[in-house]
């Protein structure tokens, strides 16, 4: 088995694998949950669709799996949700655990091209191949034909720009309070910086860019935020700016951000839209 059980856990009738396995991408041990609703686990029929998590800044896998409440609607609409990892972990390169924002934890799903990240800073490529290449041979109940996207902050970062930088390959996406504009926001910068060799790469991993060049099929994005969400005053988020560009491109009413008056950006208000973030992506998947 390509995967270390490390536990398995009984929960809304399914269950919560909480798996190790070697990335030969990354270069490194990787931790990652994966739920798997009732009736599943352990089986290779019926198929059930993927809904892929990205969780934030300063995360791991284990975030979404414990505080989301994301198990639970899935376990209504038979989908399989999977955690993983926010970076490559114990690489040690200079500087990797000296902030929040940037190295452990903050690997901003891109695949760096500046020395030493480059070495294996690959999320990009983990959670677009690698990953779901070994989930998918190892668990046959899972549905390598219906999978979606979901993330929150930084993970709503890549789950918009992996969506649109891949027409086709996700049936759907949301965000949670995304970093929607990282090339514009002093989070994206510094990341930029630090993981890309030229400035020139930065728009190819930029929502608010990528969808002003879009050209695959019409799409349903969803996003939701809190206004009272502290990332909103100090231009981290920069939501306006990306639903500006859908509207430049076109595709205005294939965007739909909604407001939740008075939630911040903590897992308080994560937990409070699971409801709305799962059936989204299982009207998309063909459970709803």
């Amino acid at each position: 088995m390509a995967f270390t059980i490390k536990a398995k856990i009984v929960t809304f009738g399914g269950h919560l694998l909480k798996l190790t396995h070697e990335s030969a991408v990354l270069n490194c041990t990787m931790a990652l949950n994966v739920f798997f609703p009732p009736g599943v686990y352990g089986k290779t029929s019926p198929k059930v669709p993927v809904l892929f998590h990205l969780a934030g800044l300063t995360c791991s896998g284990d975030n979404g799996a414990e505080k989301g409440f994301f198990n639970h609607w899935a376990s209504k609409y038979g989908i399989a949700v999977v955690y993983p990892d926010t970076s490559p972990r114990g690489s040690n390169h200079p500087g990797e655990h000296d902030a929040y924002d940037f190295g452990s934890a903050a690997g901003f799903y891109l695949d760096a091209t500046k020395a030493p990240w480059s070495e294996n800073y690959k999320m990009e490529s983990y959670i677009t191949k690698e990953l779901p290449d070994i989930l998918f041979k190892e668990f046959g109940a899972l549905d390598e034909g219906r999978v979606s996207l979901m993330g929150h902050s930084m993970g709503g970062h890549g789950a918009l720009t992996l969506f649109l930088k891949n027409p086709g390959k996700y049936r759907s996406t949301s965000a949670f309070a995304p970093i929607a504009n990282p090339t514009n926001c002093q989070w994206g910068q510094k990341a930029f910086t630090g993981y890309l060799e030229s400035k020139d790469e930065w728009a190819k991993h930029d929502a608010t860019e990528l969808i002003k060049k879009y050209n695959g099929p019409d799409f349903d994005i969803f996003i939701t935020c809190g206004t009272a969400d502290e990332f909103i005053s100090s231009g981290q988020l920069l939501i306006e700016n990306f639903k500006a560009a859908a509207k430049e491109a076109g595709r205005e009413d294939q965007v739909r951000v909604e407001m939740k008056e008075g939630y911040d950006h903590s897992y308080y208000y994560v937990s409070s839209f699971a409801q709305d973030h799962v059936e989204h992506a299982a009207k998309h998947l063909g459970v709803l």
